[in-house]
């Protein structure tokens, strides 16, 4: 914890391993830390594979390089299924930034979470930014429609598509695309560029919600670097609008709830199981429902009440 706040970057990275390895002492560094957080713009890109995210995040950290701003960069691959580790894919192509010591790239392995990114992912947002990094780029695994939860832990977030990635239809049908406060096409040089843009826009026009914000829909060529310093002034303008809206501390609020029930929940489970796993009647349930005498339902049920009247005794 003292590593981080001094700015050493290998205590950053053995503290966020800790976090990954769901190791209990990392809650009290966590705790000491949180008061000196909430200061980084937590940027999320998400969308489709191949639609050159790592690229945009590549392009966007020399952006913001450019302009004085230190850039921490998790990127979310999917888990080797041997050592549930992740592939390293997107820091290999993030070689141009290793030798900068203001550019922090770490890859995380969702380990089987779904919705695009890491269970450990929010703590190790909130390591990072006691780190004192300007901005935090989040980029999610890339699998599809329900990485929906990157907008739990980003301020902003950016979908990518790119054009001939599916019929116009996909755009308007596909969950992920009400996540979006900015839209960019990618790729603009391929053919149906503006057919899809076109087809983001009419989306737009269905949505009913008055949020004030209109997600704008930009077109990039990531690997000439063509729209990206566009897309980084837009970021900023989006930043300001939730501050100028009042929108910043109302999500903050609605994440201070959430990850508060996430910790509790989790604390919970792994109390609640800790408790009963050790005890035969925990072991004689389980081959009970193997052996279908009762089911697992009814026997979770039981378990819990009798825990909780337990704890409920102790208390008293």
């Amino acid at each position: 914890m003292e590593g981080v706040l001094s700015g050493k970057r290998l205590a950053l990275a053995r503290l966020i391993s800790l976090i990954e390895n769901e190791d209990p002492s990392t809650f009290a560094a966590l705790s000491k830390l949180y008061k000196h957080t909430g200061t980084a713009h937590i940027v999320g890109i998400t969308g489709p594979p191949g639609s050159g995210k790592s690229t945009i995040v590549t392009k966007l950290t020399s952006e913001y390089r450019s302009r004085g701003k230190t850039v921490g960069i998790i990127a979310v691959d999917p888990s080797s299924p041997f050592t549930g580790g992740a592939l390293l894919g997107d820091r290999i192509r993030m070689q141009e930034h290793a030798l900068d010591k203001d550019v922090y790239v770490r890859s995380m392995g969702t380990r089987g979470h779904l919705g695009g990114i890491a269970r450990a992912t929010s703590d190790t947002i909130r390591v990072i930014d006691a780190f004192g990094k300007d901005v935090i780029i989040v980029e999610t695994v890339g699998a599809g429609q329900s990485e929906v939860e990157i907008v739990e832990v980003a301020q902003t977030v950016i979908v990518t598509d790119v054009p001939g990635s599916g019929d116009d239809i996909q755009a308007i049908k596909a969950g992920i695309m009400e996540i979006a406060d900015i839209f960019v096409v990618n790729k603009k040089d391929l053919p149906g560029a503006d057919i899809k843009v076109n087809a983001i826009k009419a989306m737009l026009e269905l949505d009913t919600r008055n949020t004030g914000w209109t997600p704008p829909v930009m077109l990039t060529s990531a690997r000439n670097g063509e729209g990206i310093s566009e897309l980084a002034d837009k970021i900023e303008e989006h930043l300001r609008y939730l501050k100028e809206c009042g929108l910043m501390e109302k999500r903050s609020l609605a994440r201070s709830k959430d990850e508060l029930e996430s910790i509790m929940e989790y604390k919970l489970t792994r109390e609640l199981l800790a408790q009963l796993q050790g005890r035969p009647e925990y072991k004689k349930a389980i081959e009970r429902i193997a052996q279908k005498d009762e089911d697992p339902y009814s026997v979770a049920e039981r378990l819990i009440v009798k825990f909780l009247s337990s704890y409920k005794e102790e208390c008293e």
